[in-house]
């Protein structure tokens, strides 16, 4: 019988249901799920049921960064949670470029495009450039093969006469990764044609033809130390081609020669300058037929707003700086003084 009792009042407990430490247990597993779901609804899902598609730009951001900026703009709940989502999924760093993101994406999904490659790619095109260097920006950038990179310098850039070099406006562009290189033509042009426009204007009202200030510009955009020589060698050249003078400018000639393998723009050669080419001016009288590079906005005001001066040779010393001479006797002096 005492055994009978025994058992009885051990099964007592799971007769009358849980002890006070299980339901402690349980509460606490029901509090941590509740939490964990206010938690995950506040911080990773989508800050918007349904959202257009929109671009969200990257630089040389760190995650940190890219995770602020995108709380700022409302694209996800918690920078955080992306920081931590992308710890987990992601490689460490945001490629540059620019992301097609949404507002109605949770955090998972944002951090899974920007662990891919950018929807668009940040491409910047330096001043004074031919074409040819451009090509081989994009190329890096896009990936092209050899073939659309040839078509893009002999055909894309070529399709009028007046495009052919010197309207590839140099700039910093936002790209989308999956436009042609004829596409990519027509935008760098058209955006030359966009800042190119008061220039023009003012162009006109000086009795200048469009594409002899953008050929002048070409050349003063080479031929310049800095921004600060451009007005002075803008005259200087404007003052021989006033006076019938051959320009005899070197970077037409390097343009006329081409790449020898150490560069567009190595230096020439006394035999260079005999190159026969409407290029070189050492030769011929004038502009050349087209521009020699892509000049920027300053390269162009200079050739339009020269300074004063009755100056018709030009050199550059060590140091970079300009010294002009209004003869040829006065510019062997200064070739003695700064040169030798």
């Amino acid at each position: 019988m005492r055994i009978f009792l025994e058992e009885k009042l051990n099964k007592l407990p799971a007769l009358i249901g849980p002890t006070r430490q299980q339901v402690i247990w349980l509460f606490s597993v029901v509090v941590i799920l509740i939490l964990g779901v206010i938690i995950y609804t506040i911080s990773f899902t989508a800050p918007q049921d349904a959202a257009d598609l929109e671009v969200f730009s990257v630089s040389d951001d760190s995650v940190t960064q890219i995770a602020d900026h995108l709380e700022e703009k409302g694209i996800i709940k918690s920078s955080l949670a992306f920081r931590i989502v992308f710890g987990i999924k992601g490689n460490g760093s945001v490629e540059s470029g620019a992301y097609r993101v949404s507002k109605a994406m949770n955090v998972w999904e944002i951090s899974n495009i920007l662990n891919n490659e950018p929807n668009l790619k940040w491409v910047t095109i330096p001043e004074g450039l031919r074409k040819e260097e451009i090509a081989s920006i994009l190329t890096s950038t896009f990936k092209w093969t050899d073939e659309e990179k040839q078509k893009w310098i002999t055909a894309y850039t070529a399709l009028k006469y007046d495009y052919i070099e010197g309207v590839y406006f140099p700039d910093t562009y936002l790209i989308p990764t999956n436009e042609t290189p004829i596409q990519i033509a027509d935008r760098l042009r058209a955006h030359f044609e966009e800042k190119f426009a008061p220039y023009a204007k003012d162009a006109i009202k000086q009795n200048i033809k469009w594409t002899t200030a953008l050929t002048l510009a070409s050349i003063v955009q080479r031929e310049a130390a800095g921004k600060n020589d451009m007005p002075l060698i803008a005259r200087v050249l404007w003052n021989r081609l006033l006076k019938g003078q051959k320009l005899e400018v070197d970077a037409t000639v390097q343009y006329a020669r081409g790449n020898t393998g150490n560069g567009w723009w190595a230096p020439i050669k006394p035999a260079d300058k005999q190159i026969n080419s409407p290029y070189n001016t050492y030769l011929n009288k004038g502009l050349p037929p087209h521009p020699i590079s892509n000049p920027g906005l300053e390269a162009i005001a200079a050739v339009l707003n020269p300074v004063e001066t009755k100056c018709l040779f030009y050199l550059h010393d060590s140091g970079g700086t300009i010294h002009c001479a209004e003869t040829y006797e006065e510019h062997l002096q200064n070739i003695q003084r700064y040169l030798k």
